[in-house]
């Protein structure tokens, strides 16, 4: 009964709470920086570089068998090894753009952050003492 007490008190600590809240909305955050770099992004960049689709560059690594379809899903359902270059290319501008998402959230979140001063120094009671006679004796 001890350890279902102590995984209760863990549970229910604010950080693994925050903690849950964040993953679970980086997890829809995430799906939401995939279609804006699949759907938005990447179509403006294949058409600038003569290509619309990105995902479908590789480049293959050995002879395809005869009759394979020659895409890249049809020569990854025949075996052959392939360079998927274009697909990574997709991953690293989704990675570059929620990098920089989450970047400028941090950035205000701190900035929104109010930087309070420690409170003072609690005064000695020696200090405390001396001013106690300090002040009766102008009495």
């Amino acid at each position: 009964m001890a350890m279902m007490q102590e995984f209760k008190e863990f549970a229910v600590k604010g950080n693994v709470m925050d903690l849950a809240v964040g993953v679970i909305i980086g997890g829809a955050f995430g799906k939401i920086v995939d279609s804006v770099v699949g759907d938005l992004i990447m179509p403006v960049v294949g058409a600038i570089f003569g290509k619309l689709d990105f995902s479908s560059l590789y480049v293959a690594l050995a002879q395809p068998p005869a009759g394979t379809v020659m895409t890249l899903d049809g020569l990854k359902k025949a075996g052959v090894p392939v360079f998927a270059y274009g697909n990574f290319i997709t991953v690293a501008v989704n990675f570059a753009i929620l990098a920089f998402i989450i970047f400028m959230m941090v950035k205000q979140i701190n900035r929104l952050k109010k930087n309070t001063p420690p409170p003072p120094a609690a005064t000695a009671e020696d200090v405390l003492l001396l001013r106690e006679i300090r002040d009766s004796l102008k009495k």
